[in-house]
């Protein structure tokens, strides 16, 4: 599990770049790179990116391409959510980006005009390189004293004459982008060239200008700011070296290359974690007419073994807030810490009407909570007890707003994993909220290296997923699988599956997923609608839905697929119960007649 950064003083990816780049023999340089550091937060959540592109030199618009995609790029991606994983956010910024170069170089609709380049780009977050590439610019990586070239060329080379792109950005309306993912190592060095440079240096005299490099691991003063500059213009000599030596081997192109070194990886052990966690005081239990930086106690919510929860008024404000603290028994806990705060990173980034808010935390406060929106009303666990077999369409609605809530964490790549009646709240207007984040996962913080892990499984009994039981990452569906365990509870008050123990759970030999028809507890339930709940509630993950979208529409309209499929199971799969008590009554009465031939 990774872990949510606190105050300035977090370890981070320690990187330096340097980059030459030259017309060389040509009137007007079509090549070009950036590259972004960026602050000590986005460098956390987002990384440092790098890139190189060059412009397909038979259209007049080369320069603009190149220039637009390694800009447009770099802007767009930082641009993203932070929960994003790397390949989520680099994707989609590279799909607009071939859009756009494509349809202004259609305009012109003569080549000349077109808005082609190629494009090869890496995002190094916490300990692992994310590699995107189309077209023959290349990407080495410098380990060991041996240089490796890590991506492979996009065109096409005749037995005579010059080679041909078969893939680049801006060439055609449809994006193929080879990615792939590399562990970095401190040392390591990255090389992104032009075939201007790669073309006429071998890769053997590339290795050793490299080589040349002093090596930074053992430099105790590695992150003041000279060293910081000195290794830029290390890497810059390299660069430069590189591009004079394809000069002199008569390149007859740009001359661009760009040197990326890994001087310290954001490694850290557990003490200094948990003391990155323990840097704020968990507040005493609170009563009544006490008061927490300007909050007024106004009413104790809950008081239980993991967090207290009141109602609060501040002078400045009108309305009232929630505010939630740990319990003083989890002070030295850093994995519970870690949640706790990752519920407040999570609800102050999904603004959502059917995700509770979760405010800013006074910035001077020394103590350790959470400010939420005040919402008066009951759970949904209070709800089943005082709506015993709910109406279908009371049952759709309400299903309807908890999918409005998923599909907005879905959207910031997060997974809920602890979806249960009692983490839904609906309020006095029948609006539904979902809470409780603190077991959320965030695709782009499971990027982020860390020597934090999940002893348990995450989830509640009865209603967890399957697969956390087998120590399996969380999906999408596996939130579908507890949303069909609710759906199935709102409608006949039981579980889908026999109720398991915690001692169960942690045995997975113990355990079996035989789905009960909810018709068994509720006879006049469609035929369809149990189908749609049995999908939801499937074992394996594949064999659940896999849109929320479909299972909230097979709810409402008859799926002739699911109910066809059923029809035609054999009846030890569609009643195994029915099966083998007919089985054993044949038998007996077998055992029956043998007995009367016997002794007739």
């Amino acid at each position: 599990m990774p872990v949510i950064p606190l105050g300035d003083n977090q370890k981070t990816l320690d990187i330096s770049f340097g980059g030459f780049t030259s017309t060389g023999v040509k009137p007007k340089n079509e090549d070009a790179f950036a590259a972004k550091l960026g602050t000590k937060n986005s460098l956390f959540y987002k990384g440092a990116a790098a890139c190189i592109a060059d412009g397909v030199s038979c259209s007049e618009n080369a320069e603009l391409a190149s220039t637009t995609a390694v800009t447009t790029f770099i802007e767009d991606y930082y641009s993203t959510p932070d929960s994003w994983p790397v390949k989520q956010s680099a994707a989609r910024v590279l799909l607009s980006l071939n859009s756009w170069l494509f349809h202004h170089g259609q305009q012109g609709g003569l080549r000349h005009n077109s808005l082609v380049t190629t494009f090869s780009g890496i995002v190094f977050k916490s300990a692992t390189a994310h590699i995107f590439h189309i077209g023959d610019s290349r990407i080495y990586r410098y380990r060991d004293n041996r240089l490796e070239l890590l991506t492979r060329d996009h065109c096409h080379n005749p037995s005579k004459g010059k080679s041909f792109l078969t893939r680049a950005l801006g060439m055609d309306s449809h994006l193929e982008v080879d990615y792939l993912q590399e562990d970095l190592q401190e040392g390591d060095i990255f090389l992104l060239s032009t075939d201007g440079v790669h073309g006429f240096v071998s890769e053997k005299l590339m290795q050793e200008q490299i080589g040349l490099l002093p090596v930074t691991n053992d430099d105790a003063a590695w992150h003041a700011e000279q060293a910081s500059a000195e290794r830029q213009s290390q890497l810059e000599k390299v660069a430069d070296n590189l591009g004079k030596l394809a000069l002199q081997n008569n390149s007859d192109d740009n001359l661009s290359c760009l040197l990326v070194s890994i001087n310290k990886l954001p490694v850290e052990d557990i003490d200094e974690v948990h003391r990155k966690l323990t840097q704020l005081r968990i507040p005493p239990v609170m009563q009544p007419g006490q008061k927490i930086d300007g909050y007024e106690i106004l009413k104790v919510l809950h008081s239980g073994t993991r967090s207290h929860v009141y109602v609060v008024k501040h002078p400045d404000m009108s309305n009232k807030l929630v505010l939630k603290a740990p319990s003083p028994n989890f002070a030295e806990d850093p994995q519970y810490l870690e949640g706790f705060i990752r519920e407040q990173w999570v609800g102050r980034r999904v603004n959502h009407a059917a995700i509770m808010k979760i405010y800013a935390h006074p910035e001077n406060s020394p103590f350790l909570y959470h400010l939420c929106e005040y919402i008066e009303g009951t759970t949904l666990r209070q709800w089943m007890v005082d709506h015993p077999n709910a109406p279908l369409q009371q049952v759709r609605d309400i299903t309807r707003d908890i999918i409005a809530g998923l599909r907005a964490l879905q959207r910031q790549g997060m997974v809920h994993r602890d979806l249960k009646p009692e983490n839904i709240l609906i309020d006095k207007k029948g609006h539904l909220r979902l809470i409780d984040f603190g077991t959320v996962q965030v695709d782009g913080l499971e990027e982020i290296s860390s020597v934090m892990s999940e002893d348990v499984p995450v989830g509640s009994v009865d209603y967890i997923a399957p697969e956390y039981l087998r120590g399996e990452v969380g999906q999408h569906c596996s939130d579908i699988f507890s949303l069909g365990v609710i759906v199935y509870e709102m409608c006949t008050g039981k579980l889908p599956f026999k109720p398991m123990s915690t001692s169960q759970v942690s045995s997975l030999s113990n355990l079996r997923w035989d789905y009960i028809s909810a018709r068994k507890y509720r006879s006049q339930l469609p035929i369809w609608f149990d189908q749609a709940l049995q999908k939801a509630c499937a074992y394996q993950p594949g064999k659940r839905y896999q849109a929320l979208s479909e299972f909230l529409h097979d709810l409402t309209v008859p799926n002739d697929k699911l109910v066809s499929k059923h029809q035609h199971k054999p009846l030890i799969e569609k009643n195994p119960l029915a099966f083998w008590q007919g089985v054993s009554a044949l038998l007996f009465v077998l055992v029956i007649i043998e007995a009367v031939l016997l002794f007739s």
